[in-house]
């Protein structure tokens, strides 16, 4: 079985989540890491930016984020490099996300939201297999997902 480990995303190894690359057409349905990790920089008191990694190989990227606010957990900017796509990878990574943030690393919530571009059919397929629904809410090509964590 192909499994992932998701490890955070520091000194060691940011250099390894800018080599990242999509597949092409992908480009409009996730930010580059580049971006992502300066938006953990500047919440990093709220923020967990994951390397999603197949041994010690990142094979993707993913950020946890709590919004303080609206108590509640965002997944932000997952992504599985376009060499690593169609083996997995993003379904065990979502996984691990939803455990850690079981863990309420950052306050107490059972709400996990994430975003998807309509034209991504491959990770809505995925969120909805996992629990995600449909919550009504949009921003422009956006859809946004939620689950709630069993207690």
């Amino acid at each position: 079985m192909n499994t992932v480990t998701l490890k955070r995303i520091d000194e060691d190894n940011f250099l390894d989540a800018f080599a990242l690359t999509l597949a092409p057409g992908q480009e409009d349905f996730v930010s580059h890491p580049i971006r992502s990790l300066a938006q953990a920089y500047v919440y990093y008191h709220q923020c967990t930016p994951f390397g999603i990694y197949h041994g010690d190989t990142m094979v993707g990227y993913v950020m946890v984020i709590y919004d303080y606010d609206l108590k509640e957990y965002n997944i932000w900017h997952m992504m599985i490099d376009q060499a690593y796509q169609g083996n997995g990878f993003g379904t065990q990574a979502l996984q691990q996300c939803l455990a850690y943030i079981a863990t309420a690393p950052f306050g107490p919530s059972r709400k996990v939201v994430l975003t998807c571009n309509e034209r991504n059919t491959t990770a809505l397929h995925l969120y909805r297999r996992l629990g995600f629904g449909e919550t009504g809410n949009r921003d422009e090509d956006e859809i946004e997902l939620a689950l709630t964590l069993e207690a």
